[in-house]
């Protein structure tokens, strides 16, 4: 009977990760922050005619890593390429921590990260989110000990949209000991507009502890072919590579990506047009009375608290589906234009 076979308990009592309810296909499907337009034009045909379905993809992502490296400025080996960013930095925690040790991470940040966290067998250490719902570096940094092994910092935090400060993070890391890995999740950076914000991408040179993880899910509006990279020191992304599922990344995902990065003028005015987007929606939550926090990726947070509930189920009436988090609040994708009507709507008449 499988009742006797040994499991662990703590993976057991995980369960497997939820996606947000789907509306119909006349809805709104604002709860995954996924990019409302399909990929940029002539990527996939790009894409399929390179592809070779019977042959298995190159497992060393020889020519993405080539085109990443070269646009960073790195080397070949400082690119480490996978499915999606999550996978990414699954395995950088495996690589770096494991029974016995710490993660730090602020909370509430991505929901992915105490599942994570549980799977390496190591302990998560949760820091609170300042009352703006940014992080706390200087109290994350106080949060090492000696057990500390990796420190999560996303930027843009998903799901409340704050990024941290590149003067803040400056002083974070020069405060975090050299031998703890610091992992900036980046998945959203192409939509931060602040100018004060943290680009990963500066620091790459100066703490040879950190390692930046970005995607082609978001801006690229590639989520369904999961392909995300990490930049960072050689020696950290090949423990890193040692932990991954060989082939994860499909040769279609690789070509994608490839035939995306070729299309940085069509990105630029895709994410502009999100952003304003985003900005319009979020000035106009703001006017009805919502505390919305900055927002500086592709989704707005409403802090619905004990409501929290009874608001999905409101959007999800109005065949809006959004995400909620506990009785804390909702995250909104920002989805097509033809939605922002709609979800200010249901906003307007909910309870403070």
């Amino acid at each position: 009977m499988s009742e006797n076979v040994r499991l662990r308990p703590e993976i057991a009592a995980l369960g497997s990760y939820s996606q947000g309810r789907s509306p119909s296909p006349e809805g709104f499907k604002l709860s995954s922050n996924e990019n409302p337009y399909p990929p940029l034009p002539g990527v996939l045909e790009a894409a399929i005619a390179r592809a070779e379905y019977n042959r298995y993809p190159d497992g060393a992502a020889i020519a993405l890593r080539t085109r990443l490296a070269d646009r960073f400025d790195v080397e070949f080996a400082e690119v480490l390429v996978g499915a999606g960013s999550s996978s990414l930095l699954q395995q950088l925690m495996l690589a770096a921590a494991g029974p016995g040790d710490e993660i730090l991470y602020a909370w509430r940040s991505f929901e992915a990260y105490p599942a994570f966290v549980t799977v390496t067998g190591a302990t998560s250490v949760q820091v609170p989110l300042t009352d703006t719902l940014e992080h706390d570096l200087p109290a994350l940094a106080a949060a090492v000990t000696e057990r500390t092994r990796v420190v999560l910092v996303c930027s843009p935090n998903n799901p409340t949209g704050p990024t941290v400060s590149a003067s803040d993070f400056e002083a974070f890391m020069a405060a975090v000991p050299d031998d703890v890995l610091v992992v900036l999740d980046e998945a959203y950076r192409e939509f931060v507009t602040d100018p004060a914000a943290v680009d990963g991408e500066a620091y790459l040179r100066r703490f040879p502890n950190l390692v930046i993880t970005r995607t082609f899910s978001k801006a690229y509006g590639l989520a369904g072919l999961r392909v995300g990279y990490a930049i960072g020191p050689a020696r950290i992304l090949d423990a890193a590579r040692a932990t991954a599922i060989p082939f994860a990344v499909t040769e279609l995902g690789y070509a994608a990506a490839i035939a995306s990065l070729d299309r940085q003028s069509e990105l630029d005015e895709r994410v502009a047009d999100i952003v304003a987007r985003r900005d319009r929606l979020r000035d106009a939550l703001i006017g009805q009375g919502w505390a919305v926090p900055a927002a500086q990726g592709n989704f707005l947070w409403l802090p619905t608290g004990e409501h929290t509930a009874e608001a999905t189920d409101a959007f999800f009436d109005a065949d809006i589906a959004v995400r909620p988090f506990g009785a804390e609040g909702i995250r909104i994708s920002v989805g097509e234009e033809e939605a922002i009507e709609r979800v200010l709507a249901v906003a307007a008449a909910l309870p403070r």
